[in-house]
């Protein structure tokens, strides 16, 4: 049987297709064969590199991982250079084994903000990073708690992408929401940024009819059971529409799903979304909002360099002892 017509190698489980519709020849498949996905908000580093695997498989061509907060807290300002550092460094290269280009974002989380000597010195660091090749974003920033000190590195940073002529990612709180994007929106434009160049994370229907009327991105975080479903997703584009839209996983260390997006791609083309409105939400807008920084553009991954997986990085490869070549979940089949 040749590769074009062989059984989807794709566990059930994982398949965003009801079982009984599944016919799923890979030339068949509508997620594989036919779309493109950007994930814009994913943290790589606590996934492994069987998801990018899987991830490369669906269709997702590109993430951008934003710099965030890890679960421990930090003690030093060192840990946070070397976080960054892998940002810019190793998960870019581990991405680009698998044939996925990886973006990423600089920024002081802002549960973390509220350690004020800590913060003072990652502040510090900030610069060094912000401008470095692969950086499309200060993100992801804004409030936890809402804290003075929150608000008052926020507002740092705020004024550095100004500085910078940077894009933000803004993280809104998961507690008192509303009134969180409503603030946050309020010290982007008091510190003169522009709404098209802000992106507003973690939306819900309570605020997204706010960030779509005055200006901004709105992206919204596909994750179970907490911050947004997928079925509620496709309602929220069947009323608004596929303008300034966008859709992301923020898949990190948590019960999270790294196919948060072609998943939710095919629910929307299952319950009558157009395709044109899919792939807005789930690519073409990931791309219009951050390419305006020059450091993401779809020749990127449209005209990728080969991929060589006995490259090195800093004198390690991403093989742990397999053989270079591993393309496929197929190849996983048989484990020895």
């Amino acid at each position: 049987m040749d590769k074009e017509n062989a059984p989807c190698p794709m566990p059930h489980a994982q398949c965003p297709m009801p079982h009984a519709q599944c016919p799923m020849p890979n030339a068949q498949c509508p997620i594989i064969k036919t779309m493109m996905f950007i994930d814009p908000h994913i943290h790589m580093c606590s996934r492994t590199t069987y998801d990018y695997l899987v991830m490369r498989e669906y269709g997702i061509v590109a993430v951008i991982e934003p710099a965030f907060w890890l679960g421990q807290p930090r003690t030093n300002s060192g840990s946070f250079k070397d976080y960054f550092s892998s940002l810019v460094g190793w998960e870019r290269f581990r991405a680009s084994q698998f044939g996925i280009q990886h973006y990423c974002t600089i920024g002081l989380n802002p549960k973390e903000a509220n350690n004020e000597a800590l913060a003072t010195e990652v502040m510090e660091l900030l610069p060094l990073y912000a401008c470095k090749e692969g950086v499309v974003a200060i993100g992801e920033i804004g409030y936890d708690d809402m804290t003075e000190a929150e608000d008052k590195y926020f507002c740092q940073q705020l004024a550095l992408a100004k500085e910078l002529d940077m894009l933000v990612l803004i993280h809104t709180p998961h507690r008192n929401k509303k009134a969180g994007a409503s603030k946050s929106m309020d010290r982007c434009i008091e510190y003169g940024l522009d709404p098209s160049q802000v992106v507003i994370d973690h939306n819900n229907e309570e605020t997204v009819e706010e960030v779509l009327e005055r200006g901004f991105w709105a992206a919204f975080t596909i994750y179970p059971q907490t911050k947004m479903g997928n079925a509620r997703m496709v309602e929220v584009v069947r009323k608004y529409g596929q303008d300034r839209i966008i859709v992301d996983s923020s898949a990190d260390w948590g019960i999270s799903d790294p196919l948060a997006v072609p998943k939710t791609a095919q629910l929307m083309l299952d319950r009558g979304i157009p395709e044109e409105h899919v792939r807005a939400v789930c690519y073409e807008n990931a791309l219009a909002a951050y390419s305006q920084t020059g450091q993401m553009k779809a020749s990127d991954w449209l005209n990728p360099q080969s991929v060589d997986q006995r490259q090195m990085f800093n004198g390690n490869s991403v093989l742990r002892g397999q053989e270079p070549g591993i393309k496929s979940v197929s190849d996983f089949v048989l484990i020895e």
